[in-house]
């Protein structure tokens, strides 16, 4: 077998076991009172883009249905990297969409609430709100890529290639940097443990000094010794 087609069968293994092992679009719907926030947690490796598509249904109660919301009604968007910065922060409508790229490695927090304190119509009411969040190079659309770049299928398919390998780098790097927190983590961990156990046997070495003294002055003074 050539080195072109080892090559060429590593990339397609490395793309299989990606769409495999790392989930990179999830989608879902949750349920909002007039004044709650819901907040997600998202594993991103750094400089990765991230896309979010939200649409909102607001709960009729003569139908005892949900109906697509009024435009009055919007939700604000605000997501925290791991080291609890704001990098976006933002009120949209009653559908859209919200996107943003991560530079640091770990847990992005996704919050998001709506605007209903200001509308009547919605009080005391919920809000089913349905979310798609895209990560890496699911979130590019290359339909429009091959017509705005004039791309053939086969260059297309090359370029998707290219960006999934580039995810799946990524996605090692992050590996690595988690592995390499954890390894500090049970080092410090360790560490601790060790010199609580020191402490212990020092103190229990010295209680035990202290009686020592103590019964050996309490016999003198019984005049037992």
């Amino acid at each position: 077998m050539s080195h072109r087609v080892r090559m060429q069968l590593s990339i397609v293994l490395s793309v299989f076991l990606l769409n495999i092992f790392y989930n990179s679009v999830s989608s879902l719907y949750f349920h909002i009172g007039e004044t709650e926030k819901k907040c997600f947690i998202e594993e991103i490796p750094d400089e990765t883009m991230i896309i979010g598509n939200y649409r909102t249904q607001l709960y009729d109660k003569q139908k005892e249905e949900y109906l697509p919301a009024t435009q009055g009604l919007g939700m604000f968007v605000e997501v925290k990297d791991p080291d609890d910065k704001v990098i976006l922060s933002r009120q949209y409508g009653s559908e859209g969409r919200f996107t943003f790229t991560s530079h640091t490695p770990g847990e992005h927090q996704i919050c998001l609430h709506s605007n209903s304190s200001k509308f009547s119509l919605f009080a005391g009411g919920m809000l089913r709100v349905h979310l798609d969040i895209q990560v890496g190079e699911h979130a590019n659309n290359y339909a429009e890529i091959a017509a705005k770049d004039k791309l053939t299928e086969l260059q297309l398919r090359v370029r998707q290639l290219v960006e999934q390998v580039d995810q799946i780098q990524k996605e090692q790097n992050y590996q690595r940097y988690r592995e390499e927190r954890f390894r500090q983590t049970s080092e410090s961990t360790n560490q601790r443990v060790l010199w609580w156990s020191i402490v212990q046997t020092l103190i229990l070495v010295a209680i035990g000094i202290w009686q020592m003294r103590h019964l050996k002055s309490f016999f003198e003074a019984k005049k037992l010794v």
